[in-house]
């Protein structure tokens, strides 16, 4: 495959990653009933997983690079993702008299909120975050996509299946700090747009630097199981409703056999 052909590719699958879950996002929070939320996230997670430990890792491992290599950087990188959530979370704690740290609701220490209960100062941390992710998404999806197309697109989906309960959240922080829906609308895909930069720049510098591909590869696959079982996983866990919590299962299940299916029959 040509190079340019491989650039196209990348593009759709970083506009499907971001415009296409911002919308499924939108029409969640506003149309689809709330009960399907938990089988949606119970569907993510299987995509996920799946996608990290059927897909991507398989592919890093047949790269030839020392495995010893390769595991201690899916070590670093779930350590880096925990130390992002962790500083993220310290930036919305106060200390308390004793020194602790508490993550307070927006409407106290005396800052100046919206009605809403979200201060409109947040939601631009919020955004500037939103964006950071999508760029990041984009440059994984480049090295997927300049390994195998089929893992490219495999990787597409699973990104897509994970933004949509991500982007219904940041969906929801802005619509509650006061702004509308189609102003809501907009930030959130604007700061999909980040996904497309990502890709084309990590096309153009990981196209000239293919011994990175396996590393960025696990990068992209420690993501993937953090998020599936740092966040994800724990929803499900919490659901006490015996027929949600089976219906969140089957989902997970359905979307682990769609990602081995595919899976086996490219391989």
């Amino acid at each position: 495959m040509t190079a340019l052909p491989v650039l196209v590719h990348i593009v759709l699958a970083t506009l499907m990653g971001g415009l296409l879950s911002v919308v499924a996002a939108t029409c969640v929070m506003i149309g689809l009933p709330q009960r399907w939320m938990p089988r949606l996230i119970g569907f993510a997670t299987g995509v996920l997983l799946a996608v990290a430990l059927l897909d991507v890792l398989p592919e890093a491992f047949e790269a030839g690079v020392e495995p010893h290599k390769l595991f201690a950087t899916l070590l670093i990188s779930l350590l880096c993702f925990y130390g992002l959530e962790r500083v993220a979370v310290w930036r919305h704690s106060h200390p308390d008299e004793e020194g602790h740290d508490h993550h307070c609701p927006p409407h106290e220490h005396g800052h100046h909120h919206h009605a809403y209960g979200i201060d409109r100062n947040a939601v631009f941390t919020v955004i500037i975050g939103d964006t950071f992710h999508n760029f990041v998404d984009g440059v994984l999806l480049a090295a997927t996509f300049l390994t195998s197309p089929a893992l490219g697109w495999s990787t597409a989906f699973a990104v897509i299946a994970h933004e949509i309960p991500h982007e219904a959240g940041a969906f929801a922080i802005v619509r509650a700090a006061g702004y509308s829906a189609l102003r809501s609308l907009l930030l959130n895909g604007v700061s999909s747009l980040a996904s497309v930069l990502g890709g084309i720049l990590g096309f153009f510098a990981l196209s000239h630097a293919q011994s990175w591909l396996p590393y960025i590869l696990i990068v992209a696959a420690s993501s993937f199981l953090y998020i599936a079982i740092s966040d994800l996983l724990p929803m499900l866990r919490r659901e006490g409703h015996r027929h949600t919590s089976m219906w969140q299962t089957a989902c997970m299940l359905v979307g682990i056999a769609l990602i081995a299916i595919s899976a086996s029959a490219v391989h």
